[in-house]
């Protein structure tokens, strides 16, 4: 009998809530997270989704006694205590921290390496608070980290290594990471806008987000969503471009699909990585081209977001199946005039929708690309 893997839990910190509910109200009323911030002194301030740390402090001290913790960390124990307090952690239960930079900020002014910017040491440090008894899996690839530690879940699960899994992913917004993309002269000088002839360059976000993934899910779940299939291919193309002609973004959804046994009429949605750059804006739409899905009502977060990196992917899985819960498609923030030599079906304003079918993709530096398709139970 084919084994079937759920996500029945999830929950998020981010600009514009620390929980779900808060999040989905202020997408609806159309807020954003982006604005002005300084980050680098003596430089000018930069479009970037950031959390208020005064907010975050007291946050935290709500629901944490100990202090001894990195900014980035209070946000992944905010995220994930919600989940484990309502699903219990047995001998059986995977951890899975997804992360681009991790700590990257503790590295500021320092002559040697301080332990907490190791990534594993990270992942354990989370895990020893909570309990966990399985050793942590951190899944690092660039932009599509949040994406693929939803597919390493499912598929470890699948393989009869664990019974369920939490996964959480993050980043935060750091000189590191500002100065990274403004080298590239990746970064807008206004609210990006995706899929937009108007855009100008990304806005780096930052957030926490976590689900629960279990092959036996309880029957007082308040939902559940299949993950029914998923893929991640590289397409080799450049170490930062993607690839011009979509290739590894297509056969990663290509595989998706035909795990998942859909065809590109039954996608309801698609939630879409859509940083704003001519490049990768272009490169997907190329790809949902080719696979016939330029139909399909699309959206990217990132106008509300930023780009949150290791966290986008599965900051934006969750609220597109908040978006299958609640019947209703957000519109993709600032888009006004089509700026791909594709077509898509870029939504404009929120729409009622009855959604069963989602494709999720992401795509980052190395060539990187992932796709999954969650279906509504």
């Amino acid at each position: 009998m084919k084994k079937e893997i759920y996500i029945t839990d999830y929950n998020c910190v981010t600009p514009l809530g620390f929980d779900v509910t808060s999040n989905w109200n202020h997408l609806v009323e159309g807020k954003s997270g982006v604005g002005l911030h300084q980050v680098i002194e003596n430089q000018d301030a930069f479009y970037a989704s950031i959390i208020d740390t005064e907010k975050l402090e007291k946050e935290f001290k709500n629901n944490f006694d100990g202090q001894d913790f990195t900014r980035l960390e209070k946000m992944f124990l905010l995220s994930l205590k919600p989940l484990v307090e309502k699903d219990d952690i047995s001998e059986e239960t995977a951890f899975i921290l997804s992360t681009t930079k991790g700590n990257i900020s503790l590295l500021k002014n320092q002559t040697a390496l301080p332990e907490g910017v190791y990534l594993s040491k990270l992942a354990q440090k989370i895990a020893d608070y909570f309990g966990f008894k399985t050793k942590p899996i951190v899944v690092s690839n660039a932009c599509v980290s949040g994406v693929m530690a939803i597919a390493v879940a499912k598929n470890m699960i699948k393989a009869g290594k664990y019974k369920d899994a939490f996964v959480i992913a993050g980043d935060e917004v750091s000189e590191f990471v500002i100065s990274g993309f403004n080298s590239f002269q990746a970064i807008g000088t206004e609210p990006c806008k995706p899929y937009d002839k108007n855009r100008n360059g990304i806005n780096i976000g930052e957030a926490t987000a976590a689900v629960y993934i279990t092959s036996a899910p309880s029957e007082n779940e308040k939902f559940r969503f299949k993950i029914s299939g998923d893929s991640a291919v590289n397409d080799a193309n450049h170490i930062s471009g993607p690839s011009r002609t979509g290739d590894g973004l297509y056969a990663s959804i290509k595989n998706a699909m035909t795990e998942a046994n859909v065809t590109s009429d039954q996608i309801d949605f698609i939630s879409a990585h859509g940083t704003a750059t001519i490049y990768n804006d272009e490169m997907e739409a190329i790809a949902f081209n080719r696979m016939e899905l330029q139909h399909a009502p699309l959206n990217s977060m990132k106008g509300y977001y930023g780009h949150c990196l290791g966290a986008s992917g599965l900051l934006e899985s969750i609220i597109s199946m908040e978006s299958a819960r609640h019947g209703l498609l957000i519109p993709s923030k600032n888009f006004e005039e089509t700026g791909v030599s594709q077509p898509l079906n870029i939504i404009t304003e929120n729409q009622s929708a009855a959604i069963q079918y989602i494709l999720k993709t992401a795509s980052g530096f190395g060539g990187c690309n992932a796709a999954i398709v969650l279906e509504k139970c």
